[in-house]
Protein backbone atom coordinates (compact mmCIF):
# COMPACT_ATOMS: atom_id res chain seq x y z
CA UNK A 1 0.00 0.00 0.00
CA UNK A 2 1.22 3.51 -0.84
CA UNK A 3 1.93 5.42 2.34
CA UNK A 4 3.31 8.88 3.08
CA UNK A 5 4.33 9.88 6.61
CA UNK A 6 4.39 13.61 7.35
CA UNK A 7 5.37 15.54 10.45
CA UNK A 8 4.13 19.10 10.04
CA UNK A 9 4.12 21.68 12.82
CA UNK A 10 4.14 18.93 15.42
CA UNK A 11 1.27 17.04 13.78
CA UNK A 12 1.76 13.48 12.54
CA UNK A 13 -0.17 12.92 9.32
CA UNK A 14 -0.20 9.51 7.59
CA UNK A 15 -1.62 9.35 4.07
CA UNK A 16 -2.71 5.83 3.10
CA UNK A 17 -3.11 5.36 -0.66
CA UNK A 18 -5.63 2.69 -1.65
CA UNK A 19 -7.13 1.14 -4.77
CA UNK A 20 -10.85 1.64 -4.40
CA UNK A 21 -11.83 -1.96 -5.09
CA UNK A 22 -8.97 -3.85 -3.47
CA UNK A 23 -9.24 -6.45 -0.72
CA UNK A 24 -5.58 -5.90 0.14
CA UNK A 25 -6.31 -2.21 0.66
CA UNK A 26 -9.13 -3.06 3.06
CA UNK A 27 -6.83 -5.28 5.14
CA UNK A 28 -3.93 -2.81 5.10
CA UNK A 29 -6.12 0.14 6.11
CA UNK A 30 -7.46 -1.72 9.12
CA UNK A 31 -3.98 -2.94 10.12
CA UNK A 32 -2.49 0.55 9.92
CA UNK A 33 -5.20 2.06 12.11
CA UNK A 34 -4.92 -0.72 14.69
CA UNK A 35 -1.13 -0.37 14.77
CA UNK A 36 -0.84 3.43 14.96
CA UNK A 37 -4.04 4.24 16.92
CA UNK A 38 -4.20 7.86 15.67
CA UNK A 39 -6.24 10.60 17.32
CA UNK A 40 -8.44 10.79 14.23
CA UNK A 41 -9.15 8.90 10.99
CA UNK A 42 -9.94 10.99 7.88
CA UNK A 43 -11.93 9.26 5.14
CA UNK A 44 -12.21 10.19 1.46
CA UNK A 45 -16.01 10.38 1.61
CA UNK A 46 -18.57 13.12 2.03
CA UNK A 47 -21.49 12.88 4.45
CA UNK A 48 -23.98 11.87 1.74
CA UNK A 49 -21.81 9.03 0.42
CA UNK A 50 -21.09 7.96 3.99
CA UNK A 51 -24.86 7.72 4.62
CA UNK A 52 -25.34 5.77 1.37
CA UNK A 53 -22.52 3.41 2.35
CA UNK A 54 -24.45 2.53 5.51
CA UNK A 55 -27.86 2.36 3.82
CA UNK A 56 -28.01 -0.18 1.02
CA UNK A 57 -31.78 0.42 0.74
CA UNK A 58 -31.44 4.12 -0.14
CA UNK A 59 -32.28 3.52 -3.82
CA UNK A 60 -35.80 2.45 -2.82
CA UNK A 61 -36.53 6.00 -1.65
CA UNK A 62 -35.30 7.73 -4.81
CA UNK A 63 -37.83 10.20 -6.25
CA UNK A 64 -36.89 10.36 -9.93
CA UNK A 65 -39.44 13.09 -10.69
CA UNK A 66 -37.91 15.29 -7.99
CA UNK A 67 -34.45 14.61 -9.44
CA UNK A 68 -35.58 15.81 -12.88
CA UNK A 69 -37.39 18.86 -11.51
CA UNK A 70 -34.22 19.88 -9.67
CA UNK A 71 -32.26 19.53 -12.96
CA UNK A 72 -30.11 16.70 -11.61
CA UNK A 73 -30.83 14.12 -14.32
CA UNK A 74 -27.35 14.25 -15.87
CA UNK A 75 -25.76 14.13 -12.41
CA UNK A 76 -27.72 11.03 -11.42
CA UNK A 77 -26.87 9.32 -14.70
CA UNK A 78 -23.17 10.12 -14.32
CA UNK A 79 -23.16 8.96 -10.68
CA UNK A 80 -24.84 5.67 -11.58
CA UNK A 81 -22.42 4.94 -14.41
CA UNK A 82 -19.34 5.72 -12.29
CA UNK A 83 -20.63 3.59 -9.40
CA UNK A 84 -21.44 0.74 -11.77
CA UNK A 85 -17.94 0.88 -13.25
CA UNK A 86 -16.35 0.60 -9.80
CA UNK A 87 -18.70 -2.24 -8.89
CA UNK A 88 -17.76 -4.13 -12.05
CA UNK A 89 -14.06 -3.66 -11.30
CA UNK A 90 -14.49 -5.03 -7.79
CA UNK A 91 -16.58 -8.01 -8.85
CA UNK A 92 -13.51 -9.97 -9.96
CA UNK A 93 -11.86 -9.62 -6.55
CA UNK A 94 -14.95 -9.94 -4.36
CA UNK A 95 -14.86 -6.32 -3.14
CA UNK A 96 -17.61 -3.70 -3.25
CA UNK A 97 -16.90 -0.05 -4.02
CA UNK A 98 -16.12 1.79 -0.79
CA UNK A 99 -15.10 -1.32 1.17
CA UNK A 100 -11.67 0.13 1.98
CA UNK A 101 -13.35 3.26 3.36
CA UNK A 102 -15.77 1.11 5.32
CA UNK A 103 -12.82 -0.87 6.72
CA UNK A 104 -11.25 2.37 7.97
CA UNK A 105 -14.48 3.52 9.57
CA UNK A 106 -15.09 0.17 11.26
CA UNK A 107 -11.52 -0.03 12.58
CA UNK A 108 -11.84 3.48 14.01
CA UNK A 109 -15.16 2.65 15.68
CA UNK A 110 -13.73 -0.49 17.27
CA UNK A 111 -10.95 1.61 18.83
CA UNK A 112 -13.28 4.52 19.67
CA UNK A 113 -11.35 6.85 17.36
CA UNK A 114 -13.31 9.76 15.82
CA UNK A 115 -13.79 9.75 12.02
CA UNK A 116 -13.93 12.80 9.78
CA UNK A 117 -15.44 12.76 6.27
CA UNK A 118 -13.09 15.05 4.33
CA UNK A 119 -14.16 14.82 0.69
CA UNK A 120 -16.27 17.29 -1.27
CA UNK A 121 -19.91 16.27 -1.93
CA UNK A 122 -20.07 14.20 -5.11
CA UNK A 123 -22.95 16.30 -6.49
CA UNK A 124 -20.83 19.45 -6.22
CA UNK A 125 -17.89 17.75 -7.95
CA UNK A 126 -20.00 16.43 -10.84
CA UNK A 127 -21.85 19.73 -11.30
CA UNK A 128 -18.57 21.67 -11.36
CA UNK A 129 -17.08 19.19 -13.84
CA UNK A 130 -20.09 19.69 -16.10
CA UNK A 131 -20.23 23.48 -15.73
CA UNK A 132 -16.49 24.02 -16.37
CA UNK A 133 -16.48 22.00 -19.58
CA UNK A 134 -16.84 23.42 -23.05
CA UNK A 135 -19.54 22.09 -25.36
CA UNK A 136 -17.03 19.72 -26.94
CA UNK A 137 -15.76 18.77 -23.49
CA UNK A 138 -19.30 17.87 -22.41
CA UNK A 139 -19.64 15.59 -25.42
CA UNK A 140 -16.34 13.87 -24.57
CA UNK A 141 -17.37 13.50 -20.92
CA UNK A 142 -20.71 11.92 -21.80
CA UNK A 143 -19.04 9.69 -24.39
CA UNK A 144 -16.50 8.49 -21.82
CA UNK A 145 -19.25 7.76 -19.28
CA UNK A 146 -21.42 5.86 -21.74
CA UNK A 147 -18.41 3.93 -23.07
CA UNK A 148 -17.47 2.85 -19.54
CA UNK A 149 -21.07 1.78 -18.90
CA UNK A 150 -21.16 -0.38 -22.03
CA UNK A 151 -17.63 -1.80 -21.66
CA UNK A 152 -17.35 -5.46 -20.73
CA UNK A 153 -13.59 -5.34 -20.17
CA UNK A 154 -12.56 -7.29 -17.08
CA UNK A 155 -9.92 -6.02 -14.68
CA UNK A 156 -7.75 -8.53 -12.82
CA UNK A 157 -6.82 -8.32 -9.16
CA UNK A 158 -3.18 -7.64 -10.09
CA UNK A 159 -4.18 -4.71 -12.31
CA UNK A 160 -6.25 -3.25 -9.49
CA UNK A 161 -3.34 -3.55 -7.04
CA UNK A 162 -1.09 -1.80 -9.58
CA UNK A 163 -3.32 1.27 -9.26
CA UNK A 164 -1.66 1.87 -5.89
CA UNK A 165 1.75 2.23 -7.55
CA UNK A 166 2.68 5.87 -8.11
CA UNK A 167 3.92 5.31 -11.65
CA UNK A 168 0.72 3.56 -12.71
CA UNK A 169 -1.46 6.28 -11.18
CA UNK A 170 0.64 9.12 -12.60
CA UNK A 171 0.16 7.67 -16.08
CA UNK A 172 -3.61 7.54 -15.63
CA UNK A 173 -3.75 11.12 -14.32
CA UNK A 174 -1.63 12.42 -17.21
CA UNK A 175 -3.89 10.64 -19.69
CA UNK A 176 -6.97 12.14 -18.04
CA UNK A 177 -5.43 15.63 -18.07
CA UNK A 178 -4.72 15.40 -21.81
CA UNK A 179 -8.12 13.95 -22.71
CA UNK A 180 -10.29 16.19 -20.51
CA UNK A 181 -8.28 18.93 -18.78
CA UNK A 182 -11.40 20.63 -17.39
CA UNK A 183 -12.60 17.42 -15.76
CA UNK A 184 -9.15 16.60 -14.41
CA UNK A 185 -8.98 20.02 -12.75
CA UNK A 186 -12.27 19.40 -10.92
CA UNK A 187 -11.94 15.70 -10.16
CA UNK A 188 -8.27 15.72 -9.15
CA UNK A 189 -6.69 19.15 -8.60
CA UNK A 190 -9.56 20.78 -6.73
CA UNK A 191 -10.23 17.71 -4.64
CA UNK A 192 -6.54 17.39 -3.73
CA UNK A 193 -6.75 20.84 -2.14
CA UNK A 194 -10.17 20.18 -0.60
CA UNK A 195 -8.97 16.92 0.96
CA UNK A 196 -5.75 18.49 2.26
CA UNK A 197 -7.59 21.46 3.78
CA UNK A 198 -10.09 19.24 5.60
CA UNK A 199 -7.44 16.76 6.75
CA UNK A 200 -5.50 19.70 8.22
CA UNK A 201 -8.62 21.04 9.95
CA UNK A 202 -9.40 17.56 11.30
CA UNK A 203 -6.01 17.18 12.98
CA UNK A 204 -6.28 20.67 14.52
CA UNK A 205 -9.47 19.84 16.45
CA UNK A 206 -9.58 19.09 20.18
CA UNK A 207 -5.83 19.07 20.66
CA UNK A 208 -5.26 16.18 18.27
CA UNK A 209 -1.69 15.26 17.39
CA UNK A 210 -2.09 12.59 14.72
CA UNK A 211 -4.36 11.55 11.87
CA UNK A 212 -4.51 8.72 9.35
CA UNK A 213 -6.13 9.72 6.06
CA UNK A 214 -7.54 6.96 3.83
CA UNK A 215 -7.42 8.21 0.24
CA UNK A 216 -7.35 6.94 -3.31
CA UNK A 217 -3.69 6.52 -4.28
CA UNK A 218 -3.94 9.08 -7.08
CA UNK A 219 -4.54 11.87 -4.57
CA UNK A 220 -1.43 11.29 -2.45
CA UNK A 221 1.11 13.52 -4.28
CA UNK A 222 -1.31 16.44 -4.60
CA UNK A 223 -2.61 16.20 -1.03
CA UNK A 224 0.95 16.00 0.33
CA UNK A 225 1.96 19.12 -1.61
CA UNK A 226 -1.02 21.11 -0.33
CA UNK A 227 -0.55 19.97 3.26
CA UNK A 228 3.06 21.13 3.19
CA UNK A 229 2.01 24.53 1.81
CA UNK A 230 -0.74 24.87 4.43
CA UNK A 231 1.70 24.01 7.23
CA UNK A 232 4.16 26.58 5.89
CA UNK A 233 1.46 29.27 5.73
CA UNK A 234 1.65 29.50 1.94
CA UNK A 235 -1.99 28.34 1.58
CA UNK A 236 -5.11 28.66 3.68
CA UNK A 237 -7.85 26.07 4.28
CA UNK A 238 -10.82 28.02 2.91
CA UNK A 239 -12.60 25.83 0.34
CA UNK A 240 -15.64 28.07 -0.18
CA UNK A 241 -14.74 28.93 -3.76
CA UNK A 242 -14.57 25.29 -4.91
CA UNK A 243 -17.62 24.21 -2.90
CA UNK A 244 -20.17 25.81 -5.20
CA UNK A 245 -20.90 26.07 -8.90
CA UNK A 246 -18.66 28.50 -10.82
CA UNK A 247 -20.62 31.63 -11.70
CA UNK A 248 -21.67 31.81 -15.32
CA UNK A 249 -19.75 34.35 -17.31
CA UNK A 250 -21.78 37.30 -18.56
CA UNK A 251 -20.97 36.32 -22.13
CA UNK A 252 -22.42 32.83 -21.61
CA UNK A 253 -25.60 34.26 -20.06
CA UNK A 254 -26.04 36.68 -22.92
CA UNK A 255 -25.40 33.96 -25.51
CA UNK A 256 -27.95 31.68 -23.84
CA UNK A 257 -30.69 34.24 -24.46
CA UNK A 258 -29.25 35.78 -27.64
CA UNK A 259 -29.67 32.63 -29.76
CA UNK A 260 -33.44 32.21 -29.17
CA UNK A 261 -33.96 36.00 -29.55
CA UNK A 262 -32.13 35.95 -32.89
CA UNK A 263 -34.14 32.93 -34.06
CA UNK A 264 -37.43 34.65 -33.17
CA UNK A 265 -36.28 37.89 -34.78
CA UNK A 266 -35.42 36.08 -38.02
CA UNK A 267 -38.82 34.37 -38.09
CA UNK A 268 -40.57 37.70 -37.47
CA UNK A 269 -38.46 39.27 -40.22
CA UNK A 270 -39.63 36.50 -42.52
CA UNK A 271 -43.26 37.42 -41.88
CA UNK A 272 -42.63 41.17 -42.20
CA UNK A 273 -40.50 41.15 -45.36
CA UNK A 274 -41.48 37.89 -47.02
CA UNK A 275 -45.16 37.64 -46.18
CA UNK A 276 -47.15 34.83 -44.57
CA UNK A 277 -45.66 32.09 -46.73
CA UNK A 278 -42.02 32.94 -45.98
CA UNK A 279 -42.69 33.48 -42.28
CA UNK A 280 -44.63 30.21 -42.06
CA UNK A 281 -41.82 28.35 -43.83
CA UNK A 282 -39.26 29.62 -41.31
CA UNK A 283 -41.51 28.85 -38.34
CA UNK A 284 -42.27 25.44 -39.80
CA UNK A 285 -38.56 24.64 -40.17
CA UNK A 286 -37.96 25.48 -36.51
CA UNK A 287 -40.91 23.41 -35.29
CA UNK A 288 -40.18 20.52 -37.65
CA UNK A 289 -36.52 19.95 -36.77
CA UNK A 290 -36.97 20.43 -33.03
CA UNK A 291 -40.09 18.27 -32.83
CA UNK A 292 -38.85 15.48 -35.09
CA UNK A 293 -35.40 15.07 -33.54
CA UNK A 294 -36.56 15.36 -29.92
CA UNK A 295 -39.37 12.89 -30.65
CA UNK A 296 -36.93 10.48 -32.33
CA UNK A 297 -34.67 10.74 -29.26
CA UNK A 298 -37.54 9.79 -26.96
CA UNK A 299 -38.58 7.01 -29.34
CA UNK A 300 -35.06 5.53 -29.47
CA UNK A 301 -35.06 5.60 -25.67
CA UNK A 302 -38.12 3.37 -25.67
CA UNK A 303 -40.40 6.11 -24.37
CA UNK A 304 -44.15 5.68 -23.99
CA UNK A 305 -46.19 7.21 -26.89
CA UNK A 306 -47.28 10.04 -24.58
CA UNK A 307 -43.61 10.67 -23.77
CA UNK A 308 -42.69 10.84 -27.46
CA UNK A 309 -45.60 13.24 -28.03
CA UNK A 310 -44.47 15.41 -25.12
CA UNK A 311 -40.93 15.56 -26.49
CA UNK A 312 -42.14 16.47 -30.00
CA UNK A 313 -44.63 19.11 -28.87
CA UNK A 314 -42.46 20.62 -26.16
CA UNK A 315 -39.09 20.85 -27.93
CA UNK A 316 -39.87 23.84 -30.23
CA UNK A 317 -40.89 25.86 -27.14
CA UNK A 318 -38.25 24.75 -24.61
CA UNK A 319 -35.49 25.33 -27.18
CA UNK A 320 -36.37 29.02 -27.00
CA UNK A 321 -35.94 29.15 -23.21
CA UNK A 322 -32.49 28.52 -21.67
CA UNK A 323 -34.04 27.91 -18.23
CA UNK A 324 -35.77 24.62 -19.08
CA UNK A 325 -35.20 21.65 -21.35
CA UNK A 326 -37.58 19.25 -23.03
CA UNK A 327 -35.73 16.30 -21.47
CA UNK A 328 -37.04 17.25 -18.03
CA UNK A 329 -40.68 17.26 -19.21
CA UNK A 330 -40.29 14.10 -21.30
CA UNK A 331 -38.63 12.30 -18.38
CA UNK A 332 -41.37 13.36 -15.96
CA UNK A 333 -44.10 12.13 -18.33
CA UNK A 334 -42.25 8.81 -18.74
CA UNK A 335 -41.98 8.47 -14.95
CA UNK A 336 -45.71 9.10 -14.54
CA UNK A 337 -46.94 6.69 -17.21
CA UNK A 338 -44.32 3.98 -16.53
CA UNK A 339 -43.62 4.49 -12.85
CA UNK A 340 -40.39 2.81 -11.64
CA UNK A 341 -40.99 -0.04 -9.22
CA UNK A 342 -39.07 -1.15 -6.15
CA UNK A 343 -37.53 -3.97 -8.22
CA UNK A 344 -36.11 -1.37 -10.63
CA UNK A 345 -34.48 0.49 -7.72
CA UNK A 346 -33.00 -2.74 -6.35
CA UNK A 347 -31.44 -3.81 -9.66
CA UNK A 348 -30.37 -0.38 -10.94
CA UNK A 349 -26.66 -0.89 -10.20
CA UNK A 350 -26.61 -4.13 -12.20
CA UNK A 351 -28.80 -2.89 -15.05
CA UNK A 352 -26.80 0.30 -15.65
CA UNK A 353 -23.85 -1.75 -16.89
CA UNK A 354 -25.61 -2.90 -20.09
CA UNK A 355 -27.66 -1.43 -22.92
CA UNK A 356 -30.33 -4.08 -22.34
CA UNK A 357 -30.49 -3.05 -18.68
CA UNK A 358 -31.27 0.56 -19.60
CA UNK A 359 -34.33 -0.55 -21.54
CA UNK A 360 -35.45 -3.16 -19.02
CA UNK A 361 -35.16 -0.96 -15.94
CA UNK A 362 -37.91 1.66 -15.70
CA UNK A 363 -35.80 4.08 -13.69
CA UNK A 364 -32.94 3.93 -16.18
CA UNK A 365 -35.34 4.26 -19.09
CA UNK A 366 -36.60 7.54 -17.59
CA UNK A 367 -33.00 8.78 -17.56
CA UNK A 368 -32.47 7.49 -21.11
CA UNK A 369 -35.59 9.37 -22.26
CA UNK A 370 -34.32 12.47 -20.50
CA UNK A 371 -30.88 12.23 -22.12
CA UNK A 372 -31.84 11.26 -25.69
CA UNK A 373 -34.76 13.70 -25.98
CA UNK A 374 -32.45 16.48 -24.69
CA UNK A 375 -29.81 15.44 -27.22
CA UNK A 376 -32.37 15.35 -30.04
CA UNK A 377 -33.67 18.78 -29.11
CA UNK A 378 -30.13 20.21 -29.04
CA UNK A 379 -29.41 18.84 -32.51
CA UNK A 380 -32.80 20.08 -33.69
CA UNK A 381 -32.02 23.58 -32.41
CA UNK A 382 -28.75 23.60 -34.33
CA UNK A 383 -30.23 22.20 -37.55
CA UNK A 384 -33.42 24.28 -37.39
CA UNK A 385 -31.56 27.46 -36.49
CA UNK A 386 -29.02 26.91 -39.28
CA UNK A 387 -31.74 26.31 -41.86
CA UNK A 388 -33.50 29.53 -40.82
CA UNK A 389 -30.29 31.57 -41.06
CA UNK A 390 -29.45 30.13 -44.49
CA UNK A 391 -33.00 30.72 -45.73
CA UNK A 392 -33.12 34.32 -44.49
CA UNK A 393 -29.70 35.16 -45.98
CA UNK A 394 -30.76 33.67 -49.31
CA UNK A 395 -34.07 35.57 -49.21
CA UNK A 396 -32.48 38.96 -48.54
CA UNK A 397 -29.79 38.37 -51.17
CA UNK A 398 -32.51 37.80 -53.72
CA UNK A 399 -34.47 40.81 -52.43
CA UNK A 400 -31.51 43.17 -52.72
CA UNK A 401 -30.56 41.73 -56.11
CA UNK A 402 -33.86 43.03 -57.45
Amino acid sequence: MSQINLNLNGKEIVLLGTAHVSQASCDEVKAAIVEKKPDCVAIELDEQRYASLNDSESWKNLDIIKVLREKKGFLLLANLVLSSFQKRMGANVGVKPGDEMRAGIEAAKELNIPCEMVDRPIQTTLRRAWAKNSGYGKIKLLSALLASAASKEEVSGDEIENLKNKSEMDGMMNELAQFMPGVKEVLIDERDFYLAAHIWEAVQKDGRKSVIAVLGAGHLPGVQAHLEKIAAGAEGTDTTEISSLPAKKIGAKILGWAIPVIIMALIVAGFVYGGMKKGADLLGAWVFWNAILAGIGALIAGGHPLTVLMAAVGAPFTSLCPLVGVGMFAGIVQAFVCKPKVADMESVMDDVSSVKGFYKNRLLRVLLVFFLSSLGSSIGTFVGGSSIVVSVISFFKGLFAK
